[in-house]
């Protein structure tokens, strides 16, 4: 069986790692016998060349919710630089799952998210990381339309925790303008750490804060779906073979 080998990017808070780990217990549990493997780009150990070498044939499936730089730039030049030609994975974003990832956490932090009433009054920030690629804020900006759409929120507003573009403080001033009567905010975020700290803080004009999407069962079903669709097309990322 083709090992998983996830690459997350890291953190210096401990509640990253641990989360990760959570994750990792999670994708075991959905799929007993398949060796399952983590390397971290920064901050953390084990590193990828410290791991790829006790890999046999393994898919590298990159813990990132969309396709920025650590996806296009330092995941493949650390493969490169480690020798490994792995097939690697798709990013997380977007999926189905992710939102229901979402909609589980909100309902976590009290959010009614199965009644129809209930969504059709609350608005919602989608609170995002933020990055200087302009096709990953696009990306966050699809995740947001196409979850409005297919529950029913009032209104949907992305949010950044880094980088430029509206805060949480401005998304929560634009719900209540396009007249959402109560207002969630939703981490758009895969683990605790300095970032999602923010915008909690950034968050207590709202009525509810959820928490990051963590080790979900949606995000342990997603890296297995994103494992299995490399491992069909054994399509490796450019930048190692060029």
């Amino acid at each position: 069986m083709t090992a998983l080998l996830l690459i997350a990017h890291g953190s210096r808070d401990p509640r990253h790692a641990a989360t990760v780990a959570a994750l990792v217990g999670r994708v075991r549990a959905q799929r007993p016998g398949l060796d399952v493997a983590t390397a971290y780009l920064d901050h953390c150990a084990p590193r990828i060349p410290q791991v790829v070498g006790r890999l046999g044939a393994a898919v590298a499936v990159p813990l990132l919710l969309n396709r920025a730089f650590h996806a296009k730039h330092d995941i493949p030049a650390a493969l490169r630089a480690a020798g490994a030609g792995l097939p690697v994975a798709d990013v997380l974003g977007p999926s189905p799952l992710l939102l229901a990832a979402l909609d589980r956490r909100l309902a976590g932090a009290g959010l009614d998210v199965a009644s129809a009433a209930v969504r059709a009054r609350t608005g919602v920030v989608l609170a995002a990381a933020g990055s200087s690629d302009p096709a990953a804020d696009a990306a966050t900006r699809a995740v947001a339309a196409e979850w409005r759409r297919t529950r029913g929120w009032a209104a949907v507003e992305v949010a950044y925790a880094a980088g430029t573009g509206p805060r949480v403080p401005e998304a929560l001033a634009a719900l209540h303008a396009a007249g959402a009567a109560r207002t969630a905010v939703s981490p758009y975020l895969l683990a605790p750490g300095r970032l999602p700290d923010r915008i909690a803080e950034a968050a207590t004009e709202a009525d509810l804060c959820a928490d990051v999407l963590g080790a979900a069962p949606e995000l342990a079903t997603l890296l297995l779906e994103r494992h299995d669709e490399a491992l069909r097309t054994s399509r490796a990322i450019p930048a190692l073979t060029a």
